[in-house]
């Protein structure tokens, strides 16, 4: 098994910036995907953004040009940078994983949620 553990949520102003970061809890996994989901209150779950081992990322269009996916492969870590924030970004962000190897736990993870509130 492996934790996702998320930091980085708060409050900010419209047009402030967040940096989330997630961690995984296990150095010998290797993982294929990466990245974040959001739910706001009332919504269903949405996938932001998401990246490959390899870097190729994804990015919905409500936030592109103004979020920004990474992750350190070595590290086992994946962030999410988040700028000109406006208040229908507030939402909990989710830290979502896709386990490669081992292949016995080869899967779909996620963080506990992180509190992302954009308000004046």
């Amino acid at each position: 098994q492996v934790q996702l553990v998320e930091s980085g949520g708060g409050l900010v102003q419209p047009g402030g910036s967040l940096r989330l970061s997630c961690a995984a809890s296990r150095s010998d996994f290797r993982f294929n995907a990466m990245g974040w989901y959001r739910q706001a209150p009332g919504k269903q779950r949405e996938l932001v953004a998401s990246i490959t081992s390899s870097g190729t990322n994804y990015i919905i269009e409500p936030v592109k040009g103004r979020f920004t996916i990474s992750r350190d492969n070595a590290k086992n870590t994946v962030s999410l940078q988040m700028n000109d924030l406006i208040p229908e970004d507030t939402a909990v962000y989710y830290c979502w994983a896709v386990v490669l190897l081992p292949s016995t736990e080869a899967g779909d993870y996620w963080g506990q949620g992180t509190q992302v509130t954009v308000s004046s």
